[in-house]
């Protein structure tokens, strides 16, 4: 079963146009991923653009994998990357504790199955799945928790904390060592996880890549690694020194032609704010510098350059030599990590979700200053899945699940009205009728005494409604306590299929899966996941 996003609440008109309304959107984006058969025309074009950096990444990875026992199918997708005829379908994402949250894999299972169906289709060209490690992110806050069911059905909240104090410039996260509470974050999980018969192989499974030392880059890479190298998913680490020695023509030029750059990123987003929006906040610069107390943005000041919230400065020959001596102390923002990639990277596809489709369209005329192809960016899964028991109580109620998308709370009422021989409105809808027309007569009648009594008259007739209104409420929750059982079944299912008012895979870490139906459930989603629907899959059990 598939539903349109345009029938879930949240999206942004731009994503929507992007899948729906391709014509509305031509203007951001260079190609449509819907028109398979342009493909080759591109594939031709990119096999025939020099791409210097080819040879050197393939080298780059396998140095990467040194301490690796990969798949022969992983292998051969690393050594196929020097070749002309090879493109990467990449994607990335933050380091999330455990992986993060289920859409993480259905990003990695999307690059998969893509790469799978264009090697078939296009049998001279070769297609490899790639994963960007975006270990320069920052943001400790959005990658220390994950979400999961416990045994109540209940969503659960399961964050770890090192204790560090929340004003710390961490730096990147990818950096971060574990501590040892990294212990009392599995604790919790295990506490409120259901006894099930995988649950102490899944911890040991977690727990053998999240341990005290560990940082959050190597946890995550080696957790991702060992789901997938068998798939042949090619895990590239963009901090690595010798990528970065890559980069220093493109850190130099941003640098340098900085003011031109932000200037088409401007225009380019004030245009989008016209119709649509702008993803991302353009800033002067699209480079961090690191050192050892933390990251910080690069800011143009009068003639020199400064480091946001630290008093250090830089000359345009001391930060342009900076960048020759020291690469890897510089990484790119989220407007320009997407060019850095593609610069580094065969890239043909780039797999995204609904924000990183809305803030490639701000980043094209990034592509065209650093003369880098842009990659067709292709919408990565998107899905629902849905339990016996979930399934039972949509059936009992005969619930269509785009109902509870729309309004969880309505769809609460509606059913609970329907176990009923009433509804609470129509029960009110006499008593308000004619204290409404008895009012409404009486202000009529004190026109005779005086038209400023009448007047007031309306003042009492909002009074009388509010206290009709506050009843009806708390008949309205009377009436749910009556069906008390039907609450629990409703408030279960909305918990596990719309958590927070949010898709599921926004929310809920595979561990709560894992838990329940073994490590090996992943492999069902692997194949019944489609990648070429474009639409929200529902995934019954």
């Amino acid at each position: 079963m598939f539903i349109k996003f345009d029938e879930i609440p949240g999206h942004l008109n731009l994503f929507l146009d992007y899948l729906y309304e391709f014509d509305n959107v031509k203007d951001y984006y260079k190609y449509n991923f819907r028109e398979i058969d342009s493909y080759k025309d591109y594939f031709k074009e990119m096999a025939n653009r020099p791409k210097d950096s080819k040879e050197k990444i393939s080298e780059i990875i396998s140095a990467q994998y040194k301490n690796f026992a990969p798949s022969e199918k992983t292998l051969k997708n690393i050594s196929a990357l020097s070749d002309k005829n090879t493109f990467a379908i990449v994607t990335g994402q933050q380091l999330g504790i455990l992986g993060g949250p289920l859409y993480t894999l259905y990003k990695i299972i999307t690059a998969i199955k893509l790469s799978a169906f264009l090697n078939e289709k296009f049998e001279e060209y070769n297609f490899a799945p790639v994963f960007w490690l975006e270990g320069d992110d920052h943001d400790f806050d959005e990658v220390k928790y994950l979400h999961i069911l416990d045994n109540q059905n209940k969503l659960q909240k399961i964050v770890y904390d090192d204790n560090t104090e929340e004003e710390a410039n961490r730096g990147d996260v990818a950096s971060i060592e574990l501590k040892d509470t990294i212990k009392n974050f599995f604790a919790e999980i295990e506490k409120n996880l259901r006894d099930t018969e995988f649950k102490q192989k899944t911890l040991d499974f977690y727990s053998s890549f999240y341990a005290e030392g560990k940082t959050f880059k190597s946890s995550f890479r080696d957790l991702i690694f060992s789901l997938f190298d068998k798939h042949g998913l090619v895990i590239f680490d963009p901090q690595d020194k010798a990528a970065k020695q890559l980069l220093k023509p493109i850190f130099k030029k941003e640098i340098i032609d900085f003011r031109a750059h932000t200037q088409k990123l401007v225009e380019t987003s004030a245009r989008l704010e016209e119709v649509y929006h702008a993803q991302v906040k353009i800033r002067p610069i699209n480079l961090f510098y690191h050192d050892d107390e933390g990251r910080y943005l690069i800011e143009p000041s009068e003639n020199e350059f400064k480091l946001r919230r630290k008093r250090k400065k830089f000359t345009q020959e001391e930060i342009l030599q900076a960048i020759e001596d020291t690469p890897e102390n510089f990484s790119p923002n989220v407007l320009f990590r997407p060019v850095c990639q593609d610069y580094l990277l065969p890239t043909a596809f780039y797999v995204g979700g609904p924000s990183e489709i809305s803030y490639f369209a701000q980043v094209m005329p990034l592509y065209k200053i650093f003369n880098i192809p842009e990659p067709i960016i292709y919408p990565r899964s998107s899905a629902t899945i849905v339990e016996k028991s979930s399934s039972s109580i949509l059936q009992k109620y005969s619930i269509d699940i785009k109902e509870l998308y729309r309004n969880p709370e309505e769809l609460i009422e509606k059913v609970i009205e329907a176990q009923s021989n009433y509804t609470v409105d129509d029960l009110f809808a006499p008593a308000i009728e004619k204290v409404n027309g008895a009012m409404g007569e009486l202000q009529k009648s004190l026109l005779v005494i005086d038209k400023t009594t009448s007047d007031s008259t309306a003042k009492y007739i909002q009074k009388i409604d509010n206290y009709l209104n506050e009843l009806k409420g708390k008949t309205v929750e009377a009436n749910k306590r009556k069906h008390e059982i039907t609450l629990n079944q409703l408030e279960k299912l909305i918990v596990a299929l719309y958590p927070e008012k949010s898709l599921q895979e926004r929310e809920l870490n595979y561990v709560y899966f894992a838990n329940k139906y073994g490590l090996d459930f992943l492999e069902k989603i692997i194949n019944v996941l489609e990648i070429n629907k474009f639409d929200h899959q529902i995934i019954y059990l």
